[in-house]
């Protein structure tokens, strides 16, 4: 019945807050410009940042965007799963003009959470579902938190439990070369394995969610490549490390999957135990490390 509800909700214009793989997101109809705009007044998010449509199989994502070879390998490889894929545009009614942000492109994917895709299946179009937070503050990934953040301005609220990858999907532009625009579980070093080198986002980045400089940050100041944390700050640590009253460790044994899971849970935390800054431990930058440091560097305003 919740299903049937949530859907409901999203074809009278309303908003739902709907499990990913991911994060929690703050899902509208991607065709109604004004769905669209409450998500953005919900949010308090820049209207020229654009969102990701979200569809429940591949032929829903060939009908929004123009598929190329390179796509159609992308796809067939990581989909259902947590891939954004930045292509141009096909159906411009399908994902309406203010979802796309004025842009003659669209982001896409097929995510792998069975709420998700039940919903999907349900509603018959595609969605956007960008995190369902306020606008600058860490992704919820847990259904208690993305209800604290936006539950009020929600007509429906899904509870699919803790997001299993916990970071957002990655970006990648293929509208010549192919660009990496966003970090994220599908690491670099996979998708280059299948369409060649990615170049950096430069001119492309105004294409994908998530870039803007102070992005996912709690109110507390971060301080990261911290080896421990100074007197009243809070500590996000890795690997072994001694526990404490004001200490998250963010994976024990090392694992960066287990860092990604935790890590906005554990900002949100962090942040609630009012420190006068959050120190973050040095995390690898390897692998989905990459991902994981894009991140957290935008939590303390490093990146432009």
């Amino acid at each position: 019945m919740q299903i049937a509800e949530a859907a409901a909700a999203l074809r009278a214009g309303g908003l739902v807050i709907l499990p990913t793989e991911t994060v929690y997101g703050l899902a509208a109809d991607a065709a109604n410009p004004q769905a669209v705009a409450a998500v953005y007044e919900a949010k308090g998010r820049p209207s020229f940042n654009p969102l990701i449509a979200h569809v429940g199989d591949l032929a829903a994502a060939r009908r929004i965007a123009r598929f190329d070879a390179r796509a159609e390998r992308l796809a067939q490889a990581f989909w259902p799963g947590p891939l954004t894929l930045v292509l141009p545009v096909g159906d411009t009614d399908a994902v309406c003009d203010l979802a796309r942000a004025g842009l003659d492109t669209v982001a896409v994917r097929m995510p792998a959470h069975p709420l998700a895709r039940r919903l999907l299946a349900a509603f018959g179009g595609a969605v956007v579902a960008p995190s369902a937070n306020r606008s600058g503050r860490p992704s919820p990934t847990t259904y208690a938190d993305a209800v604290e953040e936006t539950g009020d301005k929600a007509a429906a609220a899904l509870d699919g439990g803790p997001c299993a990858v916990g970071l957002e999907s990655t970006v990648v532009a293929l509208l010549d070369a192919p660009r990496l625009l966003r970090p994220g579980a599908v690491t670099r070093s996979e998708i280059e394995a299948l369409i060649g080198p990615l170049a950096e986002a430069e001119a492309d980045a105004k294409r994908s969610p998530g870039r803007l400089a102070r992005h996912y940050a709690p109110k507390s100041p971060v301080r990261l490549e911290a080896e421990a944390p100074q007197p009243g700050e809070a500590y996000l640590a890795f690997g072994p490390a001694a526990a404490g009253e004001q200490v998250w460790n963010l994976s024990p044994s090392g694992d960066l999957r287990e860092v990604a899971a935790n890590l906005f849970a554990y900002l949100r935390a962090a942040d609630r135990s009012a420190p006068t800054a959050i120190a973050v431990a040095p995390i690898p930058h390897e692998g989905l490390g990459e991902a994981i440091n894009d991140r957290l560097k935008r939590a303390a305003g490093f990146v432009g």
